[in-house]
Parts: structure tokens; sequence; C-alpha cells
């Protein structure tokens, strides 16, 4: 297709929220020609009589604002509920040699799948096909293939009851290859946290952010990837909580908000100011700073002893619940403020002050996101903010914690319920005994295993549920040619996506419901289910108009192609539990009676049930009993050594985008419109290089893997970022990522710390 579109690159000054937020919703909502009844959704949306949001993982409130949904969720349900239709006459007109040539945003632009298909080689076009050819083809292909070789992918935008239904689809065949989008960003929380504390997902309560004095927060941007949590912020901010940023970039979110649904806000222009410091640290400097405020608090701490002063740290809390603590301190005292400021990218006065504000402070909040779980480091990153956190008590008491901020809406509920290639994660004694089967117990693929199996070529087929696996993976130019080696590959959707278009040998794409959708089955419509980052569960009902007669739901997918599939079981009946959701919900909590005790009377309550997570009132499953303090491997975590003419690449989403889908070509907070081929940088390195703002330029990987990897033409705007750093948007940069570039224990892409040069385009 043709761009043509106009480039304008401008700053914006106008804060996060307000008018562009809502010029923006109504720029989406007549492109995708929506009809009234978005509006209607809308107010359901995030309800506790409504349907979850398809986009972020933040909480539903028990008390929900009269409109409860951002600006990206409203995008989201517009994108949903398009008016926009890819039936198989769309297919008839393009061939997939063509449509590969399309870009992401186009291709999903092109509306909602309607129709089954098949990928015919000798047309290279998609074909519809019947729903009982394509169960019976993908599951005569399974029967083939050594279960060991196939890959289960799960997006995070799956509810609870598909993921379990996909999870046991999986092992009940024989494999535990289920990767899924955990694995791409929190990953690094989920290994991070339950070595260091017990629970892999956050202490707090959406309620804390009530309770806190403070907040720290680390390598999130709330202003696109979760707008709600604007709402807790400013009311943070207005009653004197000190929010101290750490964050590469400046994000509107969290310098200024106006709120939309204030009426005088929006009249007089008014904002509420967010961040009361704001240190923009380089990127992968984050175990640098943290490092830098522990040294400060531990120095402090020792100086008080000396004057029979107050303590800073809480001896009481660390020699009851901790251990580490003195190995952690010796590190901390040795450490160099030079090594620090170097490391971190801030001067000593930043990080003492951010420190003060931490020592004075009764109650705070640690929030991050994939600015410290994207990393080589990424581990030794969660591992100081929980020693910071534990050095003054700040976990498993009222208004503290450690607060993740998960990305896709149910992305941590799919591991709950044994979406987990690693089997000690999973309940595998109980499936066994409820099911009647043995699962598999050996360690299955991940998903950089996974790409490392396509490229070896072990891999035999790939089945999908959601997402676009191919473009969220790293090192785009080496597997999208190995992808169409595999045997089979079967995507469930919504929309086109690019993954579709690198069909294997045998291929098909399988059209769902939305969640937004109603959802009717035998007993009448059906609800799901989801888990949010405050791991609290509740439930979804979708009420609109399905995009096609012909779509069926994703439990209706899963059971389609199990029942394809595996030998009959007398102790589950899929089409039992299709007919009814509530069967399913029963068999999860038969399967984790602990966390789902009375899931289907519960899951409707407003604001959702907690599951709970014994690190929250100081109950610790880690080797030792004890919260653990751990010394850092390194004060770089990007690994890869300083070296001439190298930067630091980090990868960005849009303010136009959620994960790998694009709603438009508008980064507003960022004054780029237009156009995603563009580079951020120092304006000190661009006259260090004789770059101008608006030159081209290629930026090419310095992995020093003797891979070629290059994206080229990308257009330089001059931006505050620091020295030696650059950011690019994701996924188009994912191409530059080896697949071997990725946090050590977790495996997680290291997308935040991306080592490229840079040349002059020719």
């Amino acid at each position: 297709m043709s761009d043509d579109r106009t480039v304008e690159i401008e700053d914006y000054t106008a804060p996060a929220g307000g008018w562009g937020s809502m010029k923006s919703l109504v720029e989406i909502s007549a492109r995708e020609k929506v009809g009234p009844e978005v509006i209607r959704e809308l107010a359901r949306q995030n309800k506790p009589d409504g349907f979850a949001c398809v986009s972020c993982a933040w909480g539903k409130p028990a008390h929900p604002h009269v409109a409860e949904f951002c600006e990206n969720g409203a995008k989201a349900t517009a994108w949903e509920l398009t008016s926009f239709r890819v039936t198989p006459a769309f297919f008839e007109q393009h061939t997939v040699s063509e449509l590969i040539g399309w870009k992401d945003y186009d291709l999903e632009q092109a509306g909602r799948l309607t129709h089954p298909l098949k990928y015919d080689a000798a047309t290279d076009k998609y074909a519809a096909c019947s729903w009982d050819e394509a169960f019976a083809g993908i599951g005569a292909k399974l029967k083939t293939y050594d279960p060991t070789k196939v890959i289960f992918y799960a997006s995070g935008r799956a509810s609870l009851e598909t993921s379990y239904m996909y999870s046991l689809l999986a092992r009940m065949y024989g494999s535990q290859n289920l990767p899924d989008s955990s694995n791409m960003c929190h990953e690094t929380t989920s290994v991070g946290l339950k070595s260091a504390i017990g629970s892999a997902v956050g202490t707090i309560h959406l309620s804390d952010y009530e309770k806190c004095d403070a907040i720290f927060y680390f390598g999130q941007n709330p202003g696109t990837n979760s707008p709600r949590f604007l709402h807790p912020l400013r009311d943070c901010a207005k009653r004197g909580v000190e929010i101290v940023v750490f964050n590469p970039l400046k994000e509107r979110g969290l310098e200024k908000f106006q709120d939309p649904q204030n009426p005088i806000e929006m009249v007089t222009g008014k904002s509420t100011p967010i961040a009361s410091q704001y240190h923009q640290l380089k990127t992968g400097g984050d175990v640098g700073a943290i490092m830098g405020m522990c040294k400060y608090l531990i120095e402090a701490d020792d100086n008080a002893k000396q004057i029979n002063g107050l303590p800073v740290l809480d001896h009481a809390f660390l020699a009851e619940h901790t251990t580490g603590f003195e190995a952690f301190a010796e590190v901390a005292r040795a450490t160099e403020w030079a090594t620090i400021e170097h490391e971190s990218g801030l001067p000593r006065t930043e990080i003492e002050a951010a420190a003060k504000v931490y020592a004075k402070s009764k109650a705070v909040i640690a929030v991050y996101g994939m600015g410290l779980t994207q990393h080589v480091g990424g581990i030794d990153n969660v591992h100081m903010v929980v020693n910071l956190m534990l050095l003054r008590g700040n976990i498993g008491k009222a208004g503290a914690g450690m607060g993740p901020v998960r990305g896709h809406s149910n992305v941590q509920g799919q591991r709950t319920v044994g979406i987990t290639e690693k089997p000690e994660l999973a309940p595998l004694d109980k499936l066994a005994e409820q099911y009647g089967f043995e699962p598999p117990r050996e360690k299955g693929w991940d998903t950089v295993e996974a790409c490392e199996a396509v490229l070896d070529g072990s891999a035999q087929a790939f089945v999908g549920l959601g997402g676009n696996f191919v473009r969220a993976i790293p090192d785009h130019a080496r597997m999208e040619p190995k992808w169409r080696a595999l045997d089979l590959t079967v995507h469930i959707a919504t929309k086109l996506n690019r993954s579709h278009l690198l069909p294997g040998e045998t291929s098909y794409l399988l059209p769902c419901l939305g969640r937004i959708e109603t959802d009717m089955q035998g007993t009448g419509p059906q609800s799901v289910s989801i888990e949010d980052s405050f791991s609290q569960i509740y439930g979804s009902k979708g009420k609109a108009t399905p995009a096609s007669e012909t779509l069926l739901s994703e439990p209706a997918i899963v059971a389609g192609i199990a029942k394809a599939t595996l030998a009959p079981n007398p102790k589950l009946d899929w089409d039992a539990w299709v007919r009814d959701y509530a069967r399913v919900r029963d068999a999860i909590e038969v399967t984790y009676p602990d966390l789902f005790k009375n899931f289907n009377d519960q899951m409707f309550t407003p604001g959702g049930f907690w599951k709970g997570v014994p690190a929250a009132h100081r109950e610790w499953k880690t080797k030792s009993g004890k919260a653990e303090i751990n010394v850092p491997q390194a004060l770089n975590v990007t690994g890869f050594e300083e070296a001439e003419g190298r930067f630091r690449l980090m990868t960005l989403r849009s303010n136009d985008q959620f994960n790998t889908t694009v709603y438009g070509y508008h980064d507003r907070f960022r004054g780029v419109k237009g156009t995603r081929d563009i580079v951020f940088m120092n304006r000190s390195d661009m006259i260090r290089m004789g770059i101008t703002d608006g030159d081209d330029v290629d930026l090419v990987g310095d992995a020093g893997d003797n891979s070629d990897r290059r994206l080229n033409k990308l257009r330089v705007v001059e931006y505050a970022i620091p020295e030696g750093c650059l950011g690019a948007y994701y996924p188009e940069c994912n191409l530059l990522i080896p697949v071997a570039h990725h946090a050590r224990e977790s495996h997680v892409p290291a997308a935040k710390s991306v080592p490229v040069r840079i040349e002059k385009t020719r």
C-alpha cells in the first residue's frame, strides 16, 4: 500500500489526558466507522457487570468512575468493534506475497476476520474452509508430530477459562512448550520477585495508593501503557504524596495530567503536576541509581548509630524478615560514587535527593515496568528494587509494596491457570489425578527457546492463541524465513497481522469472538474471567453484536482442536465445557482450590476477588523462609560494554499503539505525527556525529555475533534523552535484537538496551 502520510514533528506541551485524548478518541471512532453500539460498550467498560478492557491489566475499581476507560482502552474497544471486515473475498483480491508488504497498521485496519481460512500455496492465498475441515486438518497433522516439538503460544489477552483449556490441551497432547506474552515482558518479574520474596507477582492492592506517602517509579509510562493509572497518581499528587521518577525519557503522563472527566480542568486548562522529582537516568542505569540510594541510606544509618540518633533503616524488620543484608551493605558501602554516577548517568546530588525522600517516608510503593525487566541484567533490576524496599520494611504493610505494572489484560492470570513451560509452576500431580493422564514433566520451551527451535529446525509446528508472535519476537530477518519452514502454523485471531502471512507448509487462520461480543452457547450467553496486575480476579460479559455469525469463541476453538487431536477422555467433556463456561471454572477450582474458592459465586464481586499473595502479609515462600536481599552481578545491566560509537537503543511504544497493534501514526506526547520511522537522539550525540534534526540514518546492530541486522532510513528527532542512548519504536526495531540478547535467568528479550551503531543513510 502507498505511504503518503504527511510527517509533522513538533513539540507537544499539553498534559496527558485533556482535549488531546478526547480528539484522539473521536478520530479513531470516525476512522473505524463504529456505530452507536460503541457508546453503550464504553459505558460498560471495566464496570462490575460489564466487560474487562481488552487492552492493559490495570485493575477494575469496586467503585468505578462514570467513564472507567482510558484513551488507549477506548481505542482498543473501537478497534475491536470496527465496521470493517476481512471476508474470504478480501483474500481473493490479495496474495500473501502482496500482503506481507503492508504495514502493521494497514493489516489490522483491514478489519475483523470473519471465516476460518486455509492457506493455498498454489494460489498464494488464504481460502475459506469449514470449521470441521479446519479442526480435522489440524488434528490430523498434530497426530503425526513429536509433541515435544510443537509450540503452543498464548497471548496475554485470552481469558482464564480459555487459558486453562489451552494449557490442558497442550499437556494432554504431550507438550510443555507453552510460551506466552510474559516471556517477552514480565517474566523477569516472575523470576525476580519469586526468588527474592517468594511471590511472583506484585504485593499491593489498588487501595494502597490511597495509603502511601511516597511512590518510587521506575521505567514505566502510564500515559501510553496504562492511562487509567493516571487517576490514582493524580490523587496521590494532590494529597502531597512524593512521586519520584527514574526514567530515561520525560513521559507526559508522569509530568502532568488533565482529567477528561473534570469539567473545570477541561474548561480552564488546569492540570495536576505528577512527579515531584524526575531523574533521567541512562537506559540500563537503574541498578546504579538504586545502589546509590541504598548506599546513602546505609551510610546515613551508620552515621546515626555513631551519634545515637534515630535509625534510618528498619533493623527489627531486617532481622526478623530478611537475609543477606550485611553482605549487601558491605557492597553498597564499598561502591564508589564515581562508579555510581557513571553507570546511572545521574549526579550524586540527584540520587541523594531521591534517597532523602525515601528515608523520611513511612509507606512507599515501588512501581516499575519493562524499563527494568527487558535488560540482560533485568533480574538484578528487580532485586535491587526489592532491596530498596526491604531496607525500611516497605513490603507487607498498608500503603507499601511492589507494584509491577503488567501489560496485556490477562497475562498474569494465564500463568495462574497453567500457561507455563516450567513444570514446577503447574500442579501436574493434581492434573494427572483430575483428568487421568500423565502430564509431561520435562521443561518446555519459553519464547526464546521456541525461537531457537525454529531457527535450528527442531520445531515442527506452531499453534498461536492470539497475538502477533513473529512480530513480537526479536531478530525478524533471521526468524521470518525459518518460520515458513514449519510444517504447520495455526493462528487463532480477531484481525489479520504479519504472523499470519508467514504460513508453514500447512496453515490455518481461525477467527474468534472478541471479549466485548456476545458469546452465545448451549446454556445461553457466557461470561469469562481475567486476573489483573493486583491479583484480583473478576468476570467479564460481552454484549456487542459479533463481527460475523461464522465466528467461534476461543473456548470453542480450543475444544474443537482438542477433540480432533486427543483420544476421548471419560474424565473430560470438552463439549460440556463449551456449552457452559461455569463448568470450566468449576474445574479450575478443583485444580486450584486455594486460589479459586467459590469461583463462580465470586467472579462478579465489584473490584474482583483477591487470589492471595503470601508476601503481601510477610509470608516469604523462599528457600531461606525470609525475604532475600541480593547483591547484583554488576551495575551495568546491558550485557555489553561501552565502546566508541556504540549506542544503547531502547524500543518504545507510541501513544497510538498497544503492544504490536498500531492504532495510528500519532505519538502525540512525543510530538511525532505521520510516521513511525524515527529515532530519538540526544543533541550532543548529534553534534558529535555531524547529524542534524531531520536527517535520515540507519541503525546497525552491534552485537558482535557476525549477523547483519540493519534498520534503514529512520528520521532523526532531536530529543531530551540521555547521551549515548537512542529511542525508536517497537516492533519495528525488534529486527535489531539478537535472539540471544535476553535477560539471563528469565530469557526476556533485552529490548531496552540493544547495542547499535548509527550510519547516515546513503
